[in-house]
């Protein structure tokens, strides 16, 4: 405790990967960080599988190499897993995710998240940032004791179980990146506003003894995410490489609530939280094969505590990501669900944006607002990039139409798909107001990058279409599924979900391509430069 100085130029509340991430970055531009962090890491986490998208993240702070030599990522007879299997439709056949598609290096892991964040915190320690583990923030003060004008200091309290030492530190920014509990969002903003159309709960545990997915080919060991036959959610089977399977089943909180419910009344008493996650998994034919018949439920954590955990996935976002003086990254900032894999891909890409909005402001690039406005569009815009896939997901695996038109911030839906939103309109007219068909269009077209294909599927469909449908990358070229239907016939399936997986990858590869998404994509006439030492905002020129 005697380590925590009095003030620094920026604090990181949070040492997750968004507040690892910022911390990091920070520190490669000299900037003077502090990050305290409540917990003593290693500690547990949910939130195993990571997208591609995360490699040139961790290039650019140099922690790629840790990650790539920890062991995340095993082979298995040669051959790295870069799949994903998607079972959306219990009368269908899965669908594939390849994430080595676009780029044959961009291999991701499914990691032990314990291991992982553990390894970003002490990076940013590497780096520089001044790492201080079991404090906690208990809260902010501001200019005139009032939260909307700019944070100054905030107080803290030791959390290692002896006497207890408080303090104070000053500093010129603050990086909000206190997980779901968002001391800014909630407890002085109170900004945060709840998606309605994903309020779900999540139930998982930890097996060993499960058997691998399709052994021997190309797509072994990948990961396996199923809807539930009756079609209140999905189920997921994330092999990780400690030899354990995560398997988590994701629901709508009321369904799930009335299924207890009926449980119970089966079985004349009170249930416990893993008798009912047994009872799901039931539900989840793909994950139950899997599994096989020696799989045995563990204990989670080293102390030997619960085997079975739940989690309310409430998807949110906030009405403000930043303001003079702070930024908020990762789950502190918004949330969407654990479909898709998301977290830590935004967690550490609104690390990145914090930081180099926060370097922009101490090197007076741009005005404090601009800096501030910057991180605010990009935080808005990836989070509903991401949440108009992961809805146009749920509404396959749903038998209910869930899309809320509230949930979606209309500025946000215009810079996420600005490519798609004239043809979706059938006009080029994209001033006019967002309406339910625009995004229900919209989730009807992202949801082809789950569409049921497989290698064998492309090529043979390569093999009898005009290669210009395959070949072009250009995301101003998209046919939409009514396009295909005039081409190619509606009849013709096979075409239609091969063709419609290329076309919804076109715009949605933004995700992945942190380069483009950063240094050329620009808001407000600036772009970022991702040079390590020269991290900030550039003006476009026009």
């Amino acid at each position: 405790m005697t380590n925590i100085p009095i003030r620094c130029q920026v604090l990181v509340i949070g040492g997750g990967p968004a507040g690892s991430y910022a911390a990091a970055a920070l520190a490669n531009e000299g900037v003077d960080v502090v990050l305290l962090e409540s917990s003593k890491f290693p500690r547990y986490h949910i939130g195993e599988s990571l997208l591609p998208s995360v490699r040139p993240l961790l290039d650019f702070i140099g922690a790629l190499g840790k990650i790539e030599c920890h062991g995340f990522c095993p082979k298995v007879h040669g051959i790295i897993p870069t799949w994903s299997a998607v079972k959306f439709n219990q009368h269908k056949r899965e669908g594939y995710t390849d994430f080595v598609a676009l780029d044959p290096t961009n291999v991701s892991w499914n990691v032990v998240r314990s291991e992982f964040d553990d390894i970003l915190l002490r990076h940013a320690s590497v780096c520089g940032a001044n790492v201080i583990e079991k404090v906690k923030v208990t809260s902010i003060e501001f200019e005139d004791n009032d939260p909307m004008k700019r944070p100054i200091a905030a107080h803290y309290k030791s959390t290692d179980g002896s006497k207890e030492v408080t303090g104070e530190i000053k500093f010129e920014f603050l990086v909000d990146a206190s997980g779901r509990a968002g001391l800014m969002s909630t407890r002085y903003l109170k900004n945060r506003k709840f998606n309605h159309s994903l309020t779900n709960i999540a139930i998982w545990g930890y097996w060993t003894g499960c058997q691998r997915y399709s052994p021997g080919t190309t797509r072994e060991n990948a990961i396996w995410v199923e809807a539930l036959t009756d079609e209140t959610g999905w189920a997921w089977f994330i092999p990780l490489s400690d030899g354990t399977v995560s398997i988590g089943v994701v629901q709508d909180q009321n369904r799930s609530a009335s299924k207890k419910q009926t449980l119970r009344a089966t079985r004349s008493g009170d249930i416990s939280l893993e008798d009912f996650y047994l009872d799901e998994l039931k539900r989840s034919p793909g994950v139950i094969k899997y599994m096989g018949e020696n799989a045995v439920l563990v204990k989670i954590g080293k102390d030997g505590g619960e085997a079975v955990k739940q989690a309310s996935d409430y998807s949110y976002s906030a009405h403000a990501y930043s303001g003079v003086g702070w930024r908020s990254a990762g789950d502190a900032a918004a949330f969407i669900d654990p479909f898709f894999s998301s977290g830590v891909h935004l967690a550490m890409a609104s690390g990145l944006s914090a930081a180099a909005t926060i370097v922009s402001s101490l090197k007076g690039v741009a005005d404090e607002k601009e800096c501030a406005t910057w991180h605010d569009v990009k935080v808005g815009t990836a989070y509903t990039r991401f949440l108009l896939v992961v809805l146009g997901a749920y509404k396959q695996m749903r038998a209910q139409d869930i899309a809320v038109l509230s949930d979606i911030n209309e500025d946000n839906f215009d810079r996420a798909f600005d490519l798609i939103r004239p043809i979706i309109q059938g006009t080029a007219d994209v001033n006019k107001k967002l309406t339910h068909d625009e995004v229900e269009k919209t989730m009807d077209f992202v949801k082809n990058v789950f569409a049921p294909t497989d290698p064998e599927m492309h090529a043979a469909v390569e093999a009898r279409v005009d290669p210009k449908f395959f070949h072009s990358k250009d995301a101003t070229d998209i046919l939409l599924p009514s396009d295909l239907d005039r081409i190619f016939g509606k009849e013709d399936e096979d075409v239609k979900h091969v063709l419609g997986e290329i076309n919804a990858r076109k715009p949605i590869h933004k995700m992945y391509d942190v380069g483009t998404d950063f240094g050329s994509e620009a808001i407000n006439g600036y772009t970022i430069k991702l040079e390590r030492g020269q991290l900030g905002m550039v003006k476009v020129e026009a």
